[in-house]
């Protein structure tokens, strides 16, 4: 038998609880943001919520939050992370109906997106990100069956902190 471990009276993994310099470009993300949006499910509601993006662990990833007044869409948690050896960014999702959901991530100037492209439910989502950096458009598509791919929940953000 193992002898008893007192308590811990320092943080463990300090040294890793910096920025990761490959999450720089998802910086424009960072923020508390007002939602509005649509989906095509639910015609004729505008949705209303806030997200916020803020770095975890000092900087080692990126935490999103959401919220959305209505219920027909879920609140939800979702952390991002980088592989260096392979370039590539990763995102887990987990929502208030017990969803869990693993993304791809991908960069470009001026756009963040995200997609999963597993055979009985695809789904992407492009965010849009304003000149003036106070602003977001989302754009979600989905694909059922490998069926067309079709409209998805539309989001417009707006900066509501610096």
């Amino acid at each position: 038998m193992c002898g008893t471990i007192g308590p811990i009276t320092t943080p463990i993994g300090p040294v890793a609880q910096r920025p990761n310099p490959a999450l720089a470009p998802l910086a424009p993300l960072l923020g508390a943001w007002r939602t509005t949006g649509t989906h095509p499910l639910v015609p004729g509601v505008t949705f209303h919520g806030r997200t916020s993006f803020e770095w975890h662990e000092g900087g080692a990833f990126l935490l999103m939050r959401s919220e959305i007044d209505e219920p027909q869409v879920p609140d939800g948690l979702a952390i991002i992370g980088s592989d260096d050896a392979a370039g590539t960014f990763t995102m887990i999702y987990f929502d208030e109906r017990d969803i869990s959901r693993r993304y791809d991530v991908e960069v470009a100037d001026g756009e963040v997106s995200w997609h999963r492209d597993e055979a009985g439910f695809a789904q992407r989502m492009v965010l849009t990100i304003g000149a003036d950096g106070t602003s977001l458009e989302a754009q979600g598509t989905m694909s059922r069956d490998g069926a067309p791919w079709e409209d998805d929940l539309r989001l417009s953000y707006q900066r509501i902190d610096g």
